[in-house]
């Protein structure tokens, strides 16, 4: 990780997170993804802020798509994880964004919660589509299972 990605994500912490609380999914991925320890309270924000919406787009996949997962709780840590990663590039590029030379703090921060938002659900929707292709491409289909694979 680069020094401008670890200062986004110092920037990011507020506090201590107890990973005691969250599932072992969850914890494991942290772990397997090697998630920067100034990371986890992001990745637990967006855990927890996007629970509802990640089990509407479960509950809409296809039963054999949502078999290449065990459960639910992979999906939404993969979910997560990723948000957060992504999240975090944004805030990084956002930084050497040049803005029109007439747009107030307002509408910065308008457009940067507005591609904030387009980068969490192109998150959501690549996931949807790799879990969708796995069904078909055994790599892929491999690369899921292994992700979880050392949590049993």
């Amino acid at each position: 990780m680069s020094e401008q990605q670890d200062q986004v994500i110092e920037e990011s912490v507020e506090d201590n997170v107890d990973l005691s609380t969250y599932s072992p999914e969850l914890r494991h991925l942290i772990e397997f993804e090697q998630v920067p320890e100034q990371a986890i309270p992001m990745v637990t924000s967006i855990h927890d802020v996007s629970e509802e919406a990640v089990r509407d787009v479960w509950d809409d996949l296809p039963a054999s798509a949502q078999n290449i997962l065990d459960n639910f709780e992979q999906f939404h840590a993969l979910i997560s994880v990723g948000q957060t990663f992504s999240a975090i590039d944004l805030m990084q590029e956002f930084e050497t964004m040049k803005m029109p030379a007439d747009m107030d703090d307002a509408g910065r921060e308008e457009y940067r919660a507005s591609l904030l938002d387009k980068v969490l659900q192109n998150c959501v929707k690549d996931m949807i589509k790799q879990l969708k292709k796995a069904r078909r491409d055994p790599i892929l289909k491999r690369d899921f299972v292994e992700i979880f694979a050392k949590e049993k």
